[in-house]
């Protein structure tokens, strides 16, 4: 049975937002030096599984359970991207351990340690019109995710 329009379109959404995001996550981290804090790092492992369920659905019937199982880790990412972007606003208080020590490569542990810059979850690394990665992360995840279940959802016979 062939696929139809919107779950074609569905899956090829649950394979690029993930995939578009974390390459954007990569490129800000490597590209622009805007090193991940602890909850960025939560944010990109449900894209990583977004990502792999995407491609199950490529190769695996049925298509439409693993591109939803996508559409809903999209959607763990955009909520945990609220939750960040609210600990960055400052909305609510964060986990007191969130914040990572990044950069180093010397050799020589201390001299690492000592010199590199500590990425803290209540601090926004970069902002683009008083809104921060996690913020978009939220965004984007979230009419993404919402918008994969709405194709789903328009046909139901595949």
């Amino acid at each position: 049975m062939s696929l139809s329009q919107h779950v074609r379109l569905a899956r090829v959404l649950a394979l690029a937002v993930p995939a578009l995001l974390l390459g954007g996550a990569y490129l800000s981290q490597y590209g622009f030096g805007l090193y991940p804090c602890e909850m960025c790092w939560w944010q990109r492992w449900p894209h990583f599984a977004a990502v792999a369920l995407a491609l199950i659905a490529y190769a695996i019937a049925p298509v439409r359970l693993w591109t939803g199982l996508a559409a809903l880790a999209i959607l763990i990412s955009g909520g945990i991207g609220l939750f960040h972007a609210g600990v960055e606003y400052g909305w609510w208080q964060g986990v007191t351990s969130c914040a990572v020590v990044t950069g180093g490569g010397t050799g020589n542990a201390l001299d690492d340690i000592m010199n590199t810059p500590l990425v803290r979850c209540d601090e926004p690394a970069w902002t683009l019109f008083g809104i921060s990665l996690a913020g978009y992360n939220f965004l984007i995840s979230t009419v993404a995710g919402l918008s994969i279940l709405a194709l789903l959802g328009k046909d139901r016979r595949v």
